[in-house]
């Protein structure tokens, strides 16, 4: 009889055991996902503030690119026509 206790006593620890690890498993599964969440959180933050940064600096100063404009113009680049066809095509950006 001590036999068969020791070996139910036994068995309901090793259960015991085997839930606890399954816990832990899933508890580290959790905290794994959450770090991929905020990983990847983090990464389309950064994504967003480049796309801000290179919106800011396609958007140039419009005086800057009529002076820009004479510039090319008074080189004779291009001519007062397409100076105007230029310039409007500017002005119409603001």
């Amino acid at each position: 009889m001590g036999i068969m206790r020791a070996a139910m006593i036994g068995h309901v620890a090793g259960r015991s055991a085997r839930r606890q690890m399954e816990g832990m498993q899933k508890q580290a599964q959790a905290q794994q996902a959450q770090a991929q969440a905020q990983a990847q959180a983090a990464q389309d933050q950064a994504q967003a503030q480049q796309a801000q940064q290179a919106q800011a600096q396609a958007k140039t100063d419009p005086m800057q690119e009529i002076a820009k404009l004479g510039d090319l113009k008074a080189k004779g680049l291009i001519t007062e026509e397409e100076f105007q066809q230029m310039k409007a095509s500017v002005l119409a950006k603001m």
